[in-house]
C-alpha cells in the first residue's frame, strides 16, 4: 500500500482554518498528525510558516510575547502551523495573543497528549479555537487503498494489531508486536509518565492488563484498586489520564430510572486493538484465539467512534444491562431517539432484543452488528 492514504477529517481542518482562529489538531502520537499537516500544506496556495514545538529554539524565540516580533517571525505569511504545540510553556497565551492582535492571521496546532494542550490552550482560546480529534486510520479510509476482497482478509489483521498508519509497512507479524510495544514504552507510558511527575509504570502497565482482560465487562475500581494495591483514588486518576491520551474510553450504564436496570457501572475499551493484544501477550491470528468476540466487540466500537468524531455527531453513547442479566452492548442516544446494537462476529448467530429492552423502549431501535453489515454501520 504506497498509495498516501486521504485523512477524513482533512477537508474540515482546511475549511476552518480562518482568519483570526486556531485549529486545534489533537489525538495519540503516530496516528498520522504530521502527515496531514504536510498534506494540508501541499494545498496550501500561500505562505505559511511551520514550526516545531520540540525543537528549544522555537520554544525560545515563541517566549518573546511582543506583536511586533511575531509580526517579524511571520514575514509575509499569515498562516503559522505549529505541530507538538504542547511542548511551548503558556502556548494559550501565546496564540491568543496572535488571533487578537494580528489581522488575518490563521493557526493550525498539533498535540499528542489532550491534557497538555487543552491545559495550556483551554481557558486563553475560548471562542477562538476548534478542535479536531485525529485518531489511527479507520476502516472508511482504508477503502482508498482496498477492494472488498482484500478488506475481509485485512479485516481480520486489523483486529489483531490494529490500525495504526505505519503497520502498512510492516507485512512481518514479528515486526508489528515491536512496533506496537515500543509505541506503548517509547511514546504512551512516557506522555504519561511525564504528567504530574508520575513514576508509577508498572502499575500503570498493570491496570491496563486488568481493563485488557475484561474488555465488554464491568470494571469496578474497588476491585483494581485493590489488585494493584492502589487507593482508588489514584486508580482513578490513572484511568482518567489513560483516557486523556486516548489509549482507552468508558462507557456507562443506561437508565431511565427504571429499578432493574444498572446505571452505576462502567466498561472500558481500548482504543486501538493491536495495543491491547500486546498488553495481554497476544498476536495470535483469530484462528487461534478465543477472544474472537471481545475483539470485535472492541474494533467495532472504536470504528463507530471514529465515524461519531468526525462527523461531529451529537450522541450519548452507553451499554444497557439488568439486575436478572438482560444485557446490551451498546447504545446510542442521538437526535431524540434510542438505537441499540449487539456484536456478534458470527453473521449467523441469531440475537434477538431483550425482552425487558422492548417492553421499556418500545421506539427504540434494535440491531445486530457484524463482518456483513459493519462496513456500513461505520459509514454513516
Amino acid at each position: 500500500m504506497s498509495k498516501l492514504i486521504a485523512r477524513t477529517i482533512e477537508d474540515q481542518v482546511l475549511e476552518n482554518l480562518v482568519p483570526n482562529k486556531v485549529v486545534v489538531l489533537v489525538g495519540p502520537r503516530r496516528v498520522g498528525k504530521t502527515v496531514l499537516i504536510h498534506q494540508i500544506i501541499n494545498r496550501l496556495n500561500e505562505p505559511y510558516l511551520l514550526l516545531n514545538g520540540e525543537d528549544l529554539d522555537v520554544r525560545q524565540v515563541l517566549a518573546h510575547r511582543s506583536t511586533q516580533h511575531y509580526l517579524n517571525l511571520l514575514g509575509n505569511s499569515r498562516i503559522l502551523i505549529i505541530d507538538e504545540a504542547q511542548k511551548i510553556p503558556e502556548v494559550g497565551q501565546i496564540l491568543k495573543l496572535m488571533v487578537d492582535e494580528i489581522e488575518g492571521i490563521r493557526i493550525l496546532v498539533t498535540g499528542s497528549s489532550a491534557f497538555d494542550l487543552n491545559q495550556y490552550t483551554g481557558e486563553p482560546l475560548t471562542g477562538r479555537k476548534k478542535t479536531f480529534h485525529l485518531f489511527a486510520l479507520s476502516e472508511e479510509e482504508f477503502n482508498q487503498v482496498e477492494n472488498p476482497i482484500q478488506k475481509i482478509a485485512n479485516l481480520k489483521q486489523r483486529l489483531v494489531f490494529g490500525n495504526y498508519p505505519e503497520l502498512l509497512k510492516l507485512p512481518n507479524t514479528d515486526d508489528k508486536r515491536d512496533y506496537l510495544q515500543e509505541l506503548i514504552n517509547a511514546y504512551l507510558l512516557r506522555d504519561i509518565l511525564e504528567y504530574e511527575n508520575i513514576r508509577n509504570s508498572d502499575k500503570i502497565l498493570q491496570l491496563l492488563r486488568l481493563i485488557a482482560f475484561q474488555i465488554g465487562g464491568e470494571v469496578s475500581n474497588n476491585e483494581l484498586a485493590r489488585q494493584l494495591s492502589l487507593s482508588k483514588n489514584t486508580v482513578e486518576k490513572y484511568l482518567d489520564l489513560l483516557s486523556k491520551v486516548f489509549v482507552i474510553h468508558s462507557v456507562s450504564g443506561f437508565s431511565r430510572n427504571l429499578r432493574k436496570e444498572i446505571s452505576k457501572g462502567r466498561k472500558w475499551y481500548f482504543y486501538d486493538n493491536g495495543l491491547r493484544n500486546v498488553l495481554i501477550g497476544n498476536v495470535n491470528q483469530l484462528e487461534l484465539r478465543n477472544d474472537i468476540g471481545t475483539l470485535w466487540e472492541n474494533y467495532a466500537i472504536s470504528e463507530r467512534l471514529k465515524l461519531q468524531h468526525y462527523q461531529r455527531t451529537l450522541v450519548y453513547n452507553y451499554f444497557w444491562r439488568t439486575y436478572d442479566q438482560q444485557e446490551i452492548d451498546w447504545i446510542e442516544d442521538r437526535g431524540g431517539k434510542l438505537y441499540a446494537y449487539e456484536f456478534k462476529w458470527n453473521p449467523k448467530k441469531k440475537i434477538k432484543e431483550p425482552i425487558a429492552w422492548s417492553k421499556s423502549y418500545p421506539e427504540s431501535r434494535f440491531s445486530v452488528i457484524h463482518p456483513d453489515n459493519f462496513l456500513t454501520w461505520i459509514a454513516g
